[in-house]
């Protein structure tokens, strides 16, 4: 079993930069994939990106972050970050971090954080 702990987030101007991070807990997290979900009020959650433990960490990003957004993990240190670039006010949202054992990227994940607000501004 992994616990998942975001942090991060804030209010961010328009075009600015967020980083958000991702500590887990479990001495198998190198096992995981491990991926960012996001949820506006009256919205689906989205999976922004994803990024496998095999395939040398393969990674997914969603059409509408791809070139802004970029994942990336230290498993020695347990964590996963979300660096988020060009910021714009549609991606104002809780951020979400999931773990799940598979090495698929999919939106089935077994474990899930608490999630941390992002707020972009206009």
């Amino acid at each position: 079993q992994v616990q998942l702990l975001e942090s991060g987030g804030g209010l961010v101007p328009a075009g600015g930069s967020l980083r958000l991070s991702c500590a887990a807990s479990g001495r198998t997290f190198s096992m995981y994939t491990i991926a960012w979900f996001r949820q506006a009020p009256e919205l689906e959650r989205e999976l922004v990106a994803g990024i496998s433990w095999s395939g040398g960490g393969s990674t997914y990003y969603a059409g509408s972050v791809k070139g802004r957004f970029t994942i990336s993990r230290d498993n020695a240190k347990n964590t996963v970050y979300l660096q988020m670039n060009s910021l714009k006010p549609e991606d104002t949202a809780v951020y979400y971090c999931a773990a799940d054992k598979s090495p698929r990227i999919t939106t089935e994940f077994d474990y899930w954080g608490q999630g941390t607000q992002v707020t972009v501004s206009s």
